[in-house]
């Protein structure tokens, strides 16, 4: 059973600054990703990659075809959904990994990966968060403090952090180890090698060959799917 599957789906933006010129973007992109299996979306920088996730977490509303999420018992067509069933979808189906950080102003590093744990009791999501930020080599001492004055590296690990804690049925990660150095690459691939085992479903955008090998059971490239 697929837990996400993609028929023709096709997004291209319209330039309103530029006298509404119509930018395509991909058309005709098809694949599916299984339960416990990770599709890496390949390509070179501007082919639509980060598009095409976003339309998957409901960011960007595609323009044709049908992005089809198991939610449970139910499937939910992306695609059409309202804005609604959009946020439910994010609360209980996919978590998304963005190549930045966006954390509000002045709460504590452990309380914005905390916050994405929201099945959880308030001490339960801290602890659980602060063991998973130990584990990417965030300070102990960092974590009362607000990522915002952190290093890039360390805003991405924060990041990760708030992607990978809560427990959805699919993980969409762009560049998640872009700004990592290669101790805490290895931590994000002992991760998403956890999350598959677990039966997570997982898109990722990963430009790095080795970590991309290490973890894709498929590659699409994205190139293929290029709009006219």
């Amino acid at each position: 059973m697929y837990a996400l599957d993609l028929v023709n789906v096709e997004k291209s933006f319209t330039l309103h600054l530029q006298g509404g010129l119509h930018l395509p973007v991909v058309a005709g992109v098809n694949f599916a990703v299984q339960s416990g299996e990770c599709v890496a979306l390949a390509g070179p920088s501007g082919c639509g990659k980060s598009s095409i996730l976003k339309m998957i977490y409901g960011g960007y509303r595609c323009d044709g075809g049908r992005i089809l999420m198991r939610d449970g018992d139910h499937v939910i067509d992306v695609a059409t959904a309202s804005p609604r069933t959009i946020i439910a979808m994010r609360q209980r189906a996919v978590s998304y990994v963005s190549q930045f950080l966006r954390a509000v102003p002045r709460v504590a590093t452990i309380d914005v990966v905390a916050q994405t744990r929201d099945d959880a009791a308030p001490g339960e999501a801290r602890a659980s968060a602060a063991v998973l930020l130990r584990r990417l080599n965030i300070p102990e001492r960092l974590m009362a403090v607000p990522p915002a004055t952190f290093s890039g590296g360390e805003q991405q690990r924060v990041n990760i952090a708030r992607g990978f804690l809560p427990d959805r049925a699919v993980l969409l990660l762009d560049e998640p180890t872009a700004s990592l150095d290669s101790e805490n690459r290895a931590v994000v691939i002992d991760l998403i090698a956890e999350k598959k085992r677990r039966g997570v479903a997982v898109v990722a955008i990963i430009h790095d060959e080795e970590v991309r090998d290490a973890v894709a059971d498929q590659i699409v490239d994205v190139a293929t799917f290029a709009a006219a």
